[in-house]
């Protein structure tokens, strides 16, 4: 069977098994004021990467790539004790069956792991202590919006997104902390100051420094007041939010150096309702890193190097209903740059398609993604890639 074949009846199964799920959760009540929700939400993937396959184990990938995942598997628990006491569990498993990945206690490649876990006091809807395992609130990308409701297929390159790590310390973009938070004039402005362990390692973190992070945002025209946020909102909503954070953790090791990491971004997102026309979605982000704690993959940004990231993304809701759904056509561009003399910038940039079924969580997908570097090193794996992947989400 020839890989077209292969690749559209992977696409139709992928439709027909989505089904007409909604993502909401089963609600109960335990008296009065107990009150929960549990649900199950996945994405299962089909990747084609070139030069994918390491066949030689000399840190060059030089075969191509044909992988088979559960990029995603959650079940959460969510509940009130009281008004002023709430909780919140994601169980997960991440990148499970994928390619030379492995690491059970985190829940990647096999195995589950607590993702998130947290407990909530809600003194006030302006001021709320959460302790436990959550979001490090950074950036949007990877600090507010759930992985459920991503315009694109997967994270912004550099955060986790396709085949990329995570740039800054995390426990799968999380961290154990505490975190103040809240909502202020109805939710014109949030705010989110966290706490956290940060980089644990002794190699790295000998003096056990704590990590301080923090991010603030503005909506100005309909207000953002959860915890999570979804990528696009279907032309449900619209909102304009500028935001901006701050991550840091001093006296870290770099190799044989030792500094301080700090990174900060600004970024806007932009959801529009078009009415009879549909609905556009725009989400733009700078960050600047120095000292960076983790080196990015496909990249030539290296341990404690100094670096900036540029991410733009695009989508537009088709107004007319295909079948069952609606089709969402999208766009996205990374620049990663690293400020070290002699060193190269990488483009990510690609474009696909959302097929919602039923809301966010219940989508077909496809995406086609390039990393494009401007200057090659095949010793390093820093070399040019063409990435495909289909996507079937479903949840409850």
């Amino acid at each position: 069977m020839s890989f077209l074949r292969k690749t559209g009846t992977i696409f139709l199964v992928c439709f027909l098994l989505a089904g007409n799920y909604a993502y909401g959760g089963y609600k109960f009540e335990l008296g009065d004021q107990d009150k929960g929700e549990i649900g199950f939400w996945s994405q299962v993937w089909y990747q084609f990467v070139e030069d994918g396959k390491d066949s030689n184990n000399d840190g060059i990938h030089d075969k191509d790539l044909n992988d088979f995942m559960i990029r995603r598997a959650y079940l959460y628990i969510r509940g009130e004790v009281t008004p002023y006491l709430g909780f919140f569990t994601h169980i997960a498993g991440d990148r499970i069956g994928q390619d030379d990945l492995d690491d059970s206690s985190l829940g990647l490649g096999s195995g589950v792991a607590i993702r998130d876990m947290w407990i909530t006091l809600k003194l006030h809807e302006a001021f709320k202590i959460q302790a436990g395992r959550m979001y490090v609130p950074l950036t949007r990308n990877y600090g507010t919006t759930s992985t459920m409701s991503l315009l694109t297929t997967d994270l912004d390159w550099g955060q986790g997104g396709i085949r990329s790590n995570i740039f800054y310390p995390s426990k799968v973009g999380r961290d154990d902390g505490v975190t103040l938070w809240g909502n202020i004039h109805g939710g014109l402005i949030q705010y989110r100051f966290m706490v956290g362990d940060g980089d644990e390692s002794m190699a790295g973190n000998p003096d056990d420094k704590l990590r301080f992070a923090g991010r603030i945002s503005a909506s100005l025209f309909e207000p953002e007041t959860g915890w999570f946020n979804p990528g696009t909102y279907l032309g449900k909503k619209r909102v304009l939010s500028l935001g901006a954070g701050v991550d840091s953790q001093n006296d870290l090791v770099f190799g044989t150096e030792r500094g301080d990491y700090l990174s900060w971004t600004a970024d806007v997102f932009y959801d529009q309702p078009l009415g009879s026309y549909g609905a556009l979605t725009f989400e733009g982000a700078y960050i600047d890193i120095k000292n960076g704690p983790i080196p990015i993959t496909f990249t030539q940004q290296a341990l404690g190097d100094d670096a900036s990231i540029i991410s733009l993304k695009a989508g537009y809701l088709c107004p007319v209903q295909v079948g069952p759904g609606q089709f969402q056509p999208f766009g996205h561009w990374q620049r990663i740059s690293v400020d070290e003399s002699g060193k190269d910038d990488t483009n990510v940039y690609g474009f696909g398609l959302n097929y919602f079924i039923k809301g966010q969580a219940n989508k077909v997908s496809v995406d086609f993604t390039f990393v494009d570097q401007k200057d090659e090193i095949p010793s390093r794996n820093v070399r040019d890639h063409f990435i495909l992947t289909f996507q079937l989400a479903a949840g409850f």
